[in-house]
């Protein structure tokens, strides 16, 4: 190996310990906890270190942002494999996207909430949050009905989870009925 090439890889290597660590901070204490002088100490580099791989927090959210995108569309594509038959994969999908949401909320927030400084919806969105949608349009465009945009539907679904995530996770809708909005949401919305 050469030097070079022993120098890219130990800057990936803290370029991942840096997002490991601040999924990890903002999980355990939120995102306002995360700061550069934080992780500095916790990964034991400087700050000066840390510039070198991010500018700052928003591009350390950003890069949260993709790896979440990343995941949930492995998790979606999952789930959604192992279900028989198209409601069962909408229902499948619905619930892993929920799920994900509640299990990884500070990633979910990098993802959808903060400012990552990712564009959604254009020309330059990174692939990994293109390949997540992706994943929600692989399932939801097979059942958008006749005359619908599969895009379209699949962005009104996806919103319908995303409010139920959000509004779940705040208290805002009581959580022991998140199933039955999965199966309103599929029985009213899906033609399955």
């Amino acid at each position: 190996m050469s030097v070079q090439e022993r120098k890219q890889r130990e800057r990936a290597e803290r370029e991942r310990l840096i997002v490991a660590t601040a999924r990890e901070l903002a999980e355990q204490q939120g995102w306002d906890a995360v700061t550069t002088r934080r992780l500095a100490e916790r990964i034991e580099y400087s700050q000066p270190v840390l510039y070198s791989h991010f500018r700052g927090k928003r591009e350390i959210i950003g890069a949260v942002a993709l790896e979440g995108a990343t995941e949930m569309a492995a998790v979606l594509r999952a789930a959604t494999a192992a279900a028989d038959g198209r409601r069962a994969r909408v229902a499948a999908l619905a619930r892993a996207y929920l799920d994900f949401a509640a299990a990884n909320p500070a990633v979910y927030d990098a993802m959808f909430q903060l400012d990552g400084g990712l564009a959604f919806a254009q020309e330059s969105t990174p692939e990994q949050l293109k390949d997540a949608f992706a994943a929600l349009l692989e399932t939801l465009g097979e059942v958008a009905g006749e005359g619908v945009h599969p895009g379209v539907f699949t962005e009104v679904f996806w919103a319908a989870l995303h409010g139920q995530a959000t509004l779940t996770r705040a208290g805002r809708l009581p959580a022991e009925f998140v199933e039955n909005r999965v199966e309103l949401l599929v029985d009213r919305l899906a033609v399955v």
